[in-house]
């Protein structure tokens, strides 16, 4: 298939090839892994850290690590938050991508098109959540991302992420970002 990404850790350059497995994880990853050991600790001790905010990546940390268990056991057909590319359907849906990534001032090179051959999973990034200290809260949370439902209980309108693993090549450079 083909799908659009935008690229933000550094730049990419058409013909290059990319592999997502079980062996090549993405920048994601690496930031959890990281901080294992204070994940670990907080679940062991989770009244000490309630009171207190977790620094940013520590959340996202106790999240991933949190979805990555409810994939493995519940959806191992659907590709890695840290084994995978994220990506978008169509031009537009990256080109909004890339503004919000400028907005925040994220480093953005380009938006390239892909080919993909791999498992894919679509999902709304809406229900990414920050992780809490309790853990069996942070699976449900999972959970209810992996389903992937629409619950249209006055939530706020989904926004699509995809994720691709596999075998990716960059086809083209669409847009020069800066």
């Amino acid at each position: 298939m083909y799908v659009y990404h935008v690229v933000t850790e550094r730049p990419m350059q058409e013909g290059q090839q990319i592999i997502f497995d079980e062996t090549h994880h993405n920048g994601v990853y690496q930031r959890v892994m990281e901080r294992q050991r204070i994940v670990d600790e907080i679940y062991e001790n989770p009244a000490r850290y309630e009171a207190e905010k977790s620094e940013h990546h520590t959340l996202v940390a106790l999240r991933e690590l949190a979805m990555e268990e409810v994939r493995r056991k519940e959806y191992p057909g659907f590709p890695s938050r840290m084994s995978c590319l994220y990506v978008s359907k169509t031009f537009e849906e990256a080109e909004k991508w890339a503004q919000f990534f400028v907005r925040i001032g994220r480093p953005t090179f380009h938006i390239v098109k892909l080919y993909v051959e791999g498992n894919y999973f679509v999902g709304d990034a809406t229900k990414c959540f920050d992780g809490t200290a309790h853990k069996e809260e942070n699976l449900r949370l999972a959970r209810r991302y992996w389903e992937n439902k629409n619950e249209d209980k006055g939530d706020e309108p989904p926004v699509y992420e995809m994720l691709v693993d596999g075998h990716i090549e960059v086809v083209r450079i669409v847009k020069e970002i800066s």
